[in-house]
């Protein structure tokens, strides 16, 4: 170590951070984890875990309703938003507690408090001067907001989790997946949601035929979606009450008014690009080669941060990769391609590979389709479909993407991402044998094609 105070000092204990300091220090490094907010980072205390929480309530709904296809007389029933925040909250405090005892575990010292970068080997934290051979920056993404009047009067992803009480209507703003997956929490609930969305369509990116037909579920389900619309004001015109101005000419009130148009590197006051690490001009990520090494040798980025998948377990994995390489003598760098994918919307999403459109641009292609009534709604009569679709090279045979909207499709594609990440081909789908009776057969029992589109409407 020479004269440094640590092998490693990482600034952010969120999931990639917590992952490569403790690995690091279980190879024996002395490890330092800077921390400024909570220790689990955006997944545990922002992100996928009290949203996940929240789905799981809001779901409950639909549940209690179709059961009564099942024989069940349901009484009175009611719902208490504060007990499922209260919930909720007790449930992270418990994960933080088990994030700290992983890092004590590992040897790994956690000091509180703002880092910032002030040269190659050198961090500051309220003043105090700590050096390291090695520098980890994993200090996540926040989200982003645009600057229009009144926009102090909206809320992001981080406010809506902790609500004091549910609005009467809520204007979502955005079209990516944490916009339909609380569009989809708040209208189970019974809040009257609304999403605005700047294109033709939610989830831009997605399989069309995803887009589709969420699109359609999520109308269905009572969700308004204004499409190719965009908001120029906010006003508050009492207390608790909204007026939102958009660029159409209507005015809509709301309770509450929810911006989901993207989240940024957290970056800023870093001191990162003073320290001679390069940034990308646009993002304001930080740019990383295929070890996630920035341009200063002695400094690396994992996680949201960096421009590659910001997604939780990715941020985990490069952070393994990294723990391995320069802590185990074991070199791996982190292969991003065939990631499987969930959007937790009602339906939920699983993805893995490519879309139709992308798959189209690399060459010919088969696409297998079914929709179908889960087995769950035969006797319930919710009105709630399914979507499956498998795209396959056609030279090869491969199945280089896999798409599915519907109950359970986050648990089913994971088995799916392995067959995708493998290179296995239709043929070797159709020879397995599918459990019956369930939707994830369908996967291995779609055999025949849907037409090639006519040229003009391929994406």
């Amino acid at each position: 170590m020479g004269t440094y105070d640590y092998d490693l000092i990482t600034i952010g204990a969120g999931s990639g951070g917590v992952r490569a300091s403790r690995l690091a220090g279980g190879y024996g490094a002395k490890v330092a984890v800077i921390e400024d907010s909570r220790v689990g980072g955006t997944c545990v205390m922002r992100g996928c875990v009290p949203k996940k929480l929240l789905i799981y309530g809001a779901h409950f709904a639909e549940d209690i309703e179709d059961a009564k296809g099942y024989g069940w007389t349901v009484g009175q029933v009611s719902f208490d938003w504060k007990v499922l925040i209260g919930n909720k909250d007790r449930e992270l405090d418990r994960l933080e507690g088990i994030y700290k005892r992983i890092l004590r575990d590992n040897n790994v010292e956690l000091i509180e408090g703002r880092g910032t970068v002030v040269d190659a080997h050198t961090v500051d934290v309220g003043g105090r001067k700590i050096t390291a051979e090695r520098i980890l920056v994993a200090v996540g993404g926040w989200p982003s907001l645009p600057k229009i009047p009144g926009i102090e009067h909206a809320i992001t992803s981080n406010e809506a989790l902790d609500l004091p009480e549910l609005p009467k209507e809520i204007v979502i703003v955005g079209g990516g997946y944490i916009a339909v997956e609380f569009a989809g929490i708040f209208n189970a609930l019974g809040v009257d949601t609304t999403i605005i969305v700047r294109g033709d369509n939610i989830l831009r990116g997605f399989d069309a035929d995803v887009r589709t037909d969420l699109a359609h579920e999520l109308t269905r389900k009572g969700i308004k979606i204004r499409r190719e619309c965009q908001v120029r004001s906010i006003e508050k015109v009492d207390e608790g009450r909204y007026s939102i101005l958009t660029d159409d000419g209507t005015e809509q009130h709301c309770g509450a008014i929810m911006y989901a148009t993207g989240r940024a590197p957290n970056v800023k006051g870093l001191g990162l690009e003073e320290a001679g690490v390069e940034l990308h001009p646009r993002s304001g990520a930080i740019k990383v080669d295929e070890w996630s090494r920035t341009t200063v040798p002695s400094i690396w980025a994992i996680g949201d941060v960096t421009d590659r998948v910001n997604l939780t377990p990715v941020a985990l994995n490069e952070g393994r990769c990294f723990a391995e390489t320069e802590f185990n003598n074991n070199p791996i760098s982190m292969d991003h391609a065939n990631i499987p994918a969930a959007v937790f919307s009602q339906p939920p999403i699983g993805s893995v590979g490519l879309p139709e459109h992308e798959a189209r641009l690399k060459g010919p292609v088969d696409v297998y389709l079914s929709r179908f009534k889960p087995m769950k709604y035969t006797l319930s009569g919710r009105e709630e479909k399914t979507l499956m679709k498998l795209i396959v090279d056609r030279d090869s045979q491969r199945v280089v993407g896999a798409h599915m909207v519907g109950i359970d499709a986050p648990e089913i594609i994971q088995g799916i991402g392995i067959a995708v990440k493998a290179g296995l081909t239709k043929q070797q789908f159709d020879a397995t044998v599918g459990i019956h009776p369930t939707a994830a057969e369908e996967f291995v029992t779609m055999r025949n094609p849907v037409p090639d589109p006519c040229p003009e409407h391929t994406e």
